[in-house]
């Protein structure tokens, strides 16, 4: 089977990856898989930056091919915010509950109509000695009052992807099916094919 190596220690994230491409015949490994991965510090400025960072790092470091994503969430009401510090907007010890209050706290007395949030998505697939391929995706929806679902992580609890429903009340099939990073996968599948 092809392998390849997922840039991330996000259990969740690298479970949603391994789903993901099981159906290309692709099978992959985290860096939870590795012994003594490197960490990549994010220092760009863009989900495409932080992702090619990682990618690049990896992918020299082990001399095989790496995805990496950088991905958040986007708050219209807050300029952007979390953005590129979602894992660690309520500080650096990346507790999903502090950041899931903090954008709560944040958001308390902004109306309907002006929630408008979004998941982005920003996928990097370095390979040695070949240019990087970036793609970038979305999932729109809108921040709820309250947290709902126990499904997921991150901030799917207070993402809602219509009036009633919360990303953390999907199953998994159903939240990979509408995913920011399903959305940027589409747009990469045709490129993986080919690179193996």
């Amino acid at each position: 089977m092809k392998q390849l190596i997922v840039a991330t220690k996000n259990a969740g994230k690298a479970k949603e990856f391994q789903t993901m491409f099981a159906s290309l015949g692709i099978e992959t490994l985290s860096l939870l898989d590795l012994e003594q991965a490197p960490d990549v510090e994010e220092t760009g400025i863009t989900f495409e930056e932080n992702a090619k960072l990682k990618a690049e790092a990896i992918a020299k470091a082990y001399n095989v091919p790496v995805i990496a994503d950088d991905s958040g969430l986007e708050i219209e009401a807050l300029h952007g915010e979390p953005g590129v510090f979602s894992a660690r907007y309520a500080g650096m010890d990346k507790s999903d509950e502090k950041n899931i209050d903090k954008v709560l706290e944040k958001m308390r007395g902004v109306a309907d109509g002006h929630r408008k949030a979004r998941f982005v998505c920003a996928l990097a697939v370095a390979r040695p000695g070949k240019e990087t391929i970036i793609v970038e995706g979305y999932c729109n929806g809108h921040i709820g009052y309250e947290r709902k679902g126990n499904n997921g992580f991150g901030y799917d609890p207070i993402f809602m992807i219509n009036d009633t429903t919360s990303m953390a009340e999907l199953s998994k099939d159903e939240k990979n099916a509408i995913s920011h990073r399903r959305d940027a996968l589409n747009q990469l599948e045709r490129q993986v094919r080919a690179l193996f």
